[in-house]
């Protein structure tokens, strides 16, 4: 492992203007320094800098979109192999991940509520109580990590990455309180009446959507967000198939090959599939087997009934068939997610569009004053290193506006005084 990524490091061109960076990174992760100090033997230094950018960086070093954003930039790849930049930042993050020293400012004095501790959670209280502020983390599952754990199979991305992260938090001084729902017996009016200076909601997309056709409340159907939460408890049988081809699509169905079911369909409404080349071929190499251009009339007990979908040479629909039944022991329903709307419910002031998703503006800042929001609860499903950035500027967006509010309270304070 060592030898091929120091090898792969020495194939970086150290490019004056790194497109792996400038156009591949959401993070805007410095690959070519992060490249430079691994080879000068400053890996401390390779992995604080990665680290202060991007907390979640041995999370994204493995389940990025690797070939549409660094590597996919990379120069190299023009006419051979891209430098292999996740393997490097997975080498590096991976063992400074138990280095760091988690030191914070003295204290604020200020209190935050982090509702959700999924990426955006975490990297909003890893920068928040770095800062000196007192953060708390309320998480509704026993444990951390929010879709990163309950949504990415462990083959994908190992749970000890997770575990190892909430030692850190801890280390910095943040509290957390697993198995605590936001919108039950505590709301937004009870963490701000506790004291709770601001709060930022973090609390991903949970809710499935379905399908809307007939059939997906019987036995044999699931929904892949719910399947791949504990995969153990469910009884697929020998022939799945799987409705929808994003990434969530491609986990599922490699989840259910490692289950024990030996025939795995993923079925896609078009011509092709949505989840990343990586992911695809990753399933392939399983075992999983594609049927494009299928569109869904019903699921029944014996399996989905499908239909042939026929396009032009510029992806318009032209036809459709006849459904048929395409036999199965179980489907799963794998076409997107949608934010649960139990703090919506519960608290006043706070909008959400039409798809549910919360209303910010363009610092993160809801509409309810004090709380702010960001991550998939915003944005929608997305990956874990487009929600670093978004939570990344959301945190200093909630610096600023708590350091507004601690001087507000020192002024009136000194006019208190001077009275």
């Amino acid at each position: 492992m060592a030898i091929h990524v120091i090898n792969e490091a020495r194939r970086c061109l150290q490019c004056k203007k790194p497109l792996c960076r400038l156009k591949g990174c959401p993070a805007q992760t410095n690959i070519p320094e992060m490249i430079r100090l691994f080879l000068d033997g400053q890996i401390n230094e390779a992995g604080e800098m990665l680290f202060i950018n991007n907390p979640m960086s041995i999370v994204c070093s493995l389940v990025c979109d690797h070939e549409k954003q660094c590597e996919g930039n990379c120069i190299q790849g023009r006419k051979g192999a891209p430098v292999q930049i996740s393997s490097i930042e997975h080498y590096i993050s991976d063992i400074y991940l138990d280095k760091v020293i988690m030191e914070h400012e003295p204290p604020k004095g200020q209190n935050v509520a982090i509702i959700g501790a999924g990426p955006a959670g975490i990297t909003v209280s890893v920068k928040l109580a770095q800062l000196g502020y007192d953060v708390t983390i309320f998480e509704r599952k026993s444990k951390l990590g929010g879709m990163m754990r309950y949504g990415i199979p462990s083959f994908r991305l190992p749970l000890d990455i997770l575990n190892r992260y909430q030692k850190k938090l801890v280390e910095l001084g943040i509290h957390i309180r697993p198995n605590t729902t936001i919108g039950s017996i505590l709301t937004l009016d009870t963490l701000f009446k506790d004291g709770y200076d601001a709060v930022f909601i973090g609390s991903g997309v949970w809710r499935p959507r379905g399908l809307g056709v007939r059939g997906e409340s019987l036995g044999n159907c699931h929904y892949a967000v719910d399947y791949l939460q504990n995969p153990d408890v469910y009884q697929l049988g020998d022939r799945v198939a799987v409705i929808g081809s994003g990434n969530s699509a491609m986990d599922a169905a490699r989840t259910a090959i490692r289950k024990g079911s030996r025939f795995v369909t993923v079925y896609a409404r078009r011509n092709e599939v949505r989840a990343s080349i990586r992911e695809y071929e990753y399933a392939q190499a399983d075992g999983v087997e594609f049927d494009l251009c299928k569109g869904v009339a019903a699921i029944t007990k014996d399996g989905p009934m499908l239909y042939e979908r026929h396009f032009d040479a510029d992806g318009n629909l032209l036809s459709e068939d006849e459904p048929q039944l395409y036999p199965a022991d179980s489907t799963i329903i794998a076409v997107s997610q949608a934010p649960k709307d139990k703090i919506v419910r519960t608290t006043t002031g706070l909008e959400v569009d039409n798809r549910g998703l919360v209303e910010v503006d363009e610092n993160g800042a809801t509409t309810r004053e004090g709380v702010f929001s960001g991550g998939d609860v915003v944005l929608g499903p997305a990956n874990v290193v487009e929600v670093v950035k978004d939570a990344k500027h959301v945190a200093k967006a909630m610096d600023a506006y708590l350091t507004r509010k601690r001087e507000a309270a020192k002024e009136k304070d000194t006019a208190s005084q001077d009275n």
